[in-house]
């Protein structure tokens, strides 16, 4: 069987919206379950709004999540170029095709005239919808005028064809219309655009969000008129916010980008992506080979899903805790410049995977992880002065001096740690609260971390030694 071509074809008018990574993320889940090909194409003919910057974020977005793409920019290929102002001539070549085949026609109307008949039917009947009512279909003339070249619509008949998510449905022809093919500019609007590129890319499967569903009998006429095989279509439930709008901006984080900053990892990012719209069961975490190894267009659902952050920060934090989801070589990785941002640069990566397992559990995103290991990276923590005027105070300096005389003795494992301390606190009569929180506020700086005998082991023995030297000092010189 022949393998799979699938595409996304952003427009490069901004940031990459995660939304758009959704249908990015099963275009390509297809394409590497089934050993076919995934490419990237920019339609950047909005050329207002297109910008080489933004296309650049597309591409760093893509490769930070970890979809790489078979053809595309920076990639090449045989079905180039990739970027749909490059091809122009192309557009010409077929939209001259088709008005060859008497399928299409060029239109003399001014933008003015069309508005004033387009009003006209607005005072007579507010509710009709204009169409474009074929003034130029069958003119025979060609006047040095501008033009823009239109599709020549047959109205009887109806379109039909079965989406791989919605299954049958069926359009009929009069309620479209001859519909603009490509502008006087030459420039294609999107329909025909993207009809020739996937023609000419050989793609045959366009998956894309449900609010594309309008495009898509227009579409298939274009494809029947050339006689090109018509692709198979999947439209894909949309992305709301909690109002049950479409999700936009306003609505908090919605680029790539923002939550790489915030701290989320790739894996955590398309885990929580792919279940808009699409399930296994009733598992909620994966791994991005998981997804590429179960993904199927049959689990696929019509119901568009409204936008948790909870539980996308829920999922990013499994994605944290799981060596499995992110291992300690990936997690060191990247939160290294999350330590930089905090002046932490050039740090020991080794000491960091040292540390990690003294905060998985508790670490939320990449930034909080960061906040949770800084102290292992300074030569003195960062104090929180209201904890160490409760703690390092004179009536905690004795014992305070005799935890970490008692901890000096020995073996440095956190077993004999803890060991020694137990002991200590038996021989004095004492609990683990008359040491604990002076002991914690000098190794950390802080009333919160993890376990007194991990800090000091991650630490080691000087550093660990050197801190409690310095708070027993502070202690006995406070009131």
């Amino acid at each position: 069987m022949e393998k799979p071509r699938l595409r996304f074809a952003p427009s490069p008018t901004g940031y990459l919206h995660i939304g758009g990574v959704r249908t990015a993320l099963f275009n390509w889940l297809w394409a590497r379950h089934t050993g076919g090909a995934f490419v990237l194409r920019i339609e950047d003919t909005d050329q207002e709004r297109s910008t080489p910057e933004s296309k650049q974020v597309i591409l760093d977005s893509l490769r930070w999540l970890g979809i790489d793409w078979d053809e595309g920019p920076e990639v090449g290929g045989e079905h180039g170029p990739y970027e749909q102002m490059q091809r122009l001539s192309l557009y010409a070549e077929w939209a001259e095709r088709l008005i060859a085949e008497k399928k299409a026609y060029r239109c003399y109307c001014t933008k003015a005239e069309l508005d004033a008949q387009r009003e006209a039917l607005k005072k007579a009947d507010p509710k009709a919808q204009f169409k474009y009512p074929g003034t130029c279909r069958n003119r025979t003339d060609k006047p040095d005028l501008p033009s823009v070249v239109r599709f020549m619509t047959d109205t009887a008949g109806e379109v039909v064809y079965v989406d791989k998510v919605f299954g049958e449905v069926r359009t009929p022809n009069k309620e479209l219309q001859d519909f603009v093919l490509v502008r006087g500019d030459g420039v294609p609007l999107y329909n025909f655009g993207a009809v020739v590129d996937d023609i000419t890319m050989g793609i045959g499967i366009v998956a894309r969000g449900r609010d594309h569903m309008i495009n898509t009998p227009p579409q298939i006429l274009i494809y029947q008129a050339f006689g090109a095989k018509v692709p198979e279509f999947a439209h894909l439930p949309m992305m709301l916010n909690q109002a049950g709008a479409k999700l936009s901006k306003r609505d908090g984080a919605v680029g790539v980008f923002e939550y790489r900053d915030l701290g989320y990892t790739p894996g955590a990012v398309l885990n929580y992506l792919v279940r808009f719209g699409w399930s296994h069961g009733d598992q909620e975490v994966f791994s991005k080979q998981q997804l590429v190894d179960v993904f199927n267009w049959e689990a696929c659902g019509r119901g568009d899903g409204k936008f948790d952050p909870k539980k996308f920060a829920s999922i990013q934090h499994e994605h944290l805790k799981s060596k499995g989801l992110t291992p300690d070589d990936e997690y060191v990785t990247r939160v290294l410049p999350f330590l930089a941002a905090r002046g932490l640069a050039n740090v020991d990566r080794a000491m960091v995977e040292r540390a990690l397992y003294t905060i998985r559990e508790r670490a939320t995103t990449l930034v909080d992880a960061a906040e949770k290991l800084d102290y292992y990276f300074r030569d003195e923590p960062v104090m929180d002065e209201k904890a160490a005027a409760k703690f390092l105070v004179k009536e905690h300096a004795e014992n305070l001096r005799a935890f970490r005389d008692v901890s000096a003795d020995g073996e440095w494992t956190e077993a004999a740690l803890e060991a020694r301390a137990v002991a200590f606190l038996a021989a004095k009569s004492l609990e683990m609260k008359h040491i604990a929180q002076p002991a914690r506020v000098a190794l950390t700086g802080r009333t919160a971390s993890p376990s007194l005998y991990q800090v000091m082991f991650v630490l080691g023995r000087d550093a660990s030694l050197a801190r409690l030297d310095r708070a027993v000092a502070r202690a006995e010189k406070a009131g």
